[in-house]
């Protein structure tokens, strides 16, 4: 069945516009028919947003989603079309395939970071896992637990959930973290009082990469009758996990960050000790009653896939994706001042590299990198232009936290791709400061904190 649709799909790609690829993933064909692109447009040329591209960008944003691996994608395909069943019918094949293929998928998971399958709750994703985790066990032991920790660098979804905890009555502590952005293991043990429930900190941070002492934390909270719950989204195959040597108590994880499908992601609850949280969604009672809804066979067995190959192929990804990450650094330093590394370069993924680059706006530099997909390291909204809380909560100066790239790379990421992107960072780069008059001060000498600007 999957050879039989993998050569459907040969065929379609065979017969569908060519258009030129800048990255070796970007293999999809063209998504807007070329007589449909305004007049004027050279054949090829991709128009979105009011940006005018003429090939694909190189993707260098593997922190906010990563591509699909072909072999997954084979493994969910049969679960589309042929063994398309309800895994909750009891009753007949399609159930019983269906079920099977789940319930595989689910020990894939649990190999991967040495938990018992029955540990492990699909969900939809991090977000949703994290929420379970932090209001579902909070609100399970609100008689007795109303204290939660966790660190000022953490996921949006980790913070809220602290906040509308605080709402109905919780008390959170928000724990700062040093300048490499690592958690003060002191602080923590100091912060944690009689009544507290829950210690949530992230185990890779999405922005940074920075890698948290999760094993020293575990222990931590082992000793004082805690609770553990970390957001490894991005750690989950990209850093050796196991969740009996960390003490971990919960763990939310994502499907998408591990070149598997968008739309699925899991929760590690321990058993023994049990921990026990309070579902947030009301319906049939699926997995084990934490998470009710019809599980996803086709997500639910490209994560299981994605986790099988992680499993296999995380030291050579981690060592080849470590050269990657040094080829970029040394290429852009080696051309370029002023250019410093946000958070820990010991204690953290490879895979992540967040750069400031002095006397240069992030945004602009964003603009001018249109043919890098990479993302800024300032959480900009519309109403306001703050810059990354994460990098202020590492005492990052406002005017270096406004000019920060973070560069994603991954398991499909080339030597040429670093090359070509070096290549046009350095020159943005150049071509923003020869505008800068801050940085014309600067090469003459003059330290521009010290001058007195005047209001007006």
């Amino acid at each position: 069945m999957t050879s039989a649709v993998s050569r459907l799909l040969r065929r379609a790609l065979a017969n569908a516009p060519s258009r030129r690829l800048s990255t070796a993933t970007a293999v999809a064909a063209s998504e807007t028919p070329l007589s449909s692109l305004p007049k004027g447009d050279e054949a090829g040329t991709i128009s979105m947003k009011g940006v005018k591209i003429s090939a694909r960008p190189l993707y260098l944003d593997m922190q906010a989603t990563t591509p699909v691996d072909p072999r997954v994608l084979d493994a969910m395909l049969p679960f589309y079309l042929a063994r398309f069943g309800n895994p909750h019918s009891r009753t007949h094949l399609y159930g019983w395939e269906s079920e099977s293929a789940v319930e595989a998928s689910r020990a894939r998971v649990a190999a991967l970071v040495g938990a018992d399958p029955k540990e492990i709750i699909f969900t939809s994703g991090a977000t949703e896992s994290n929420n379970i985790s932090v209001k579902g066990f909070m609100r399970f032991h609100h008689a007795r637990k109303r204290h939660v920790i966790t660190t000022q660098t953490e996921h949006k979804c980790v913070l809220d959930s602290c906040r509308y905890l605080q709402q109905d009555g919780f008390e959170v502590t928000y724990l700062p973290v040093r300048p490499d952005g690592l958690v003060d293991l002191d602080l923590l043990a100091a912060s944690i009082r009689p009544d507290t429930g829950l210690v949530s900190v992230m185990a890779v941070n999405n922005e940074i990469g920075v890698v948290q002492p999760l094993e020293e934390i575990g222990r931590i909270c082992r000793e004082k009758g805690v609770v553990f719950h970390t957001d490894a989204a991005q750690a989950l195959g990209k850093i050796p996990i196991d969740v009996e040597k960390m003490g971990i108590g919960l763990m939310s994880l994502s499907g998408h960050k591990i070149y598997g499908p968008k739309g699925v992601g899991a929760l590690y609850v321990r058993r023994r000790p049990r921990v026990r949280i309070e579902p947030q969604m009301s319906g049939g009672g699926q997995e084990r009653g934490i998470r009710s809804g019809t599980v996803p066979t086709p997500l639910v067995v490209g994560m299981g896939a994605a986790c099988e190959i992680a499993t296999k192929e995380m030291e050579y990804d981690s060592k080849r994706i470590s050269a990657l990450q040094e080829r970029l650094l040394n290429g852009i330093r080696a051309r370029l001042d002023g250019v410093v590394v946000n958070g820990s370069l010991e204690h953290r993924y490879p895979g992540n590299l967040n750069l400031s680059f002095a006397y240069v706006e992030g945004e602009s530099l964003l603009m001018g990198l249109k043919e890098v997909a990479v993302s800024s390291g300032s959480a900009c909204t519309s109403a306001s232009l703050e810059p990354s809380y994460v990098l202020r909560a590492l005492g990052v100066d406002e005017d270096m936290a406004h000019t920060s790239i973070r560069f994603g790379i991954g398991r499909f990421t080339t030597e040429g791709e670093i090359d070509r992107a070096i290549e046009m960072t350095v020159k943005q780069v150049e071509k923003l400061r020869e505008m800068s008059p801050l940085y014309e001060m600067v090469k003459e000498g003059i330290d521009i904190k010290s001058i007195q600007w005047a209001q007006h």
